[in-house]
């Protein structure tokens, strides 16, 4: 783009761009912005008019990107995070007075657990941030944290690709979680543990999951009776039926007892799992999200499933 073409674009209308790609909603935009809706209807029609695209499209629950918006959508983000940097060396990122808004994309089951302990810490360092959570699994993670909808992602997984920056932040197991007085607690054998009902989590509604794909390889099957969607729902039937589930051993210290849970040992060996902390290496360059992803050094007892 020559000077005079990036002279007749305002980019001041960038960050109207990236607040309605997150929140999906011209309000919720505007009261991240701390504008009034109609500025933001006005900003998105003069960005219509630079890109010569819609850019988003109303739905009954907001609105969505086009195909032209999703791939404005990473060099927007670089270049905002860019020019964030750049403001940020003469006037410091300061926790103390930001008054930002943050976002985490995480399963439940991890939330459940890290959401609490990070929001007392971050109200502790940074009393005006305010924290949002996003459901996220392992797909979904990234595509979040590349469409700016999230800031950090803590997932379970192993491979993460060279754009992005992990660390591990704490190691978990499964768990067999019953009510209390279930009779598989007195025998918890696997022969017992196949003839059992079970629930497990499935956003799909999808009936096998990973202790199906460790049971075949032994040659055994057991009966999902249920799919929930999430993991505190699960634990909210589990505690009301005979049903019995797989739960990460960090919730199960957390939550189970409010629920009147056991976790019992698995008699079917099950390998532990990574959950890591994933930023864009892009977006370290804002000094507010390098200093929230750095709240999330290992598995301290302030952060930690």
């Amino acid at each position: 783009m020559n000077d005079i073409q990036l002279n007749r674009v305002d980019l001041n209308l960038l960050p109207v761009f990236e607040a309605v790609l997150a929140e999906g909603n011209v309000a919720r935009a505007a009261a991240r912005l701390h504008v009034t809706p109609s500025a933001v209807s006005h900003g998105l029609g003069r960005l219509r008019q630079q890109f010569n695209d819609p850019l988003f499209l109303k739905t009954p629950k907001g609105v969505v990107p086009t195909e032209r918006a999703l791939q404005l959508a990473d060099a927007i983000a670089d270049v905002l995070a860019r020019a964030r940097r750049v403001v940020a060396t003469a006037e410091p990122f300061d926790p103390a007075c930001s008054r930002r808004r943050s976002t985490v994309g995480a399963p439940d089951a991890i939330a459940a657990v890290m959401m609490p302990r990070l929001l007392k810490v971050v109200q502790q360092e940074a009393p005006f941030i305010d924290m949002a959570l996003r459901y996220a699994l392992r797909e979904q993670a990234f595509a979040a944290l590349d469409a700016r909808t999230a800031d950090i992602a803590v997932v379970p997984i192993d491979d993460v690709p060279a754009r992005y920056v992990s660390k591990i932040v704490f190691e978990d197991r499964f768990q067999i979680a019953v009510r209390r007085g279930h009779a598989f607690a007195d025998e918890p054998t696997l022969q017992r543990f196949c003839e059992m009902q079970h629930v497990i989590v499935s956003s799909a509604g999808d009936p096998r999951g990973y202790v199906d794909d460790v049971l075949a390889s032994r040659g055994l099957s057991r009966r999902v009776a249920m799919t929930v969607p999430s993991f505190m729902l699960l634990m909210a039937v589990v505690a009301e039926t005979d049903l019995i589930a797989a739960l990460p051993k960090g919730l199960l210290d957390v939550h189970g007892a409010r629920f009147g849970l056991l976790g019992i040992d698995s008699p079917l060996p099950m390998r532990s799992f990574l959950l890591r902390a994933i930023v864009p290496k892009v977006a370290l360059m804002d000094a507010g999200i390098e200093w929230l992803f750095n709240l999330l050094d290992g598995p301290s007892p302030q952060v930690s499933v």
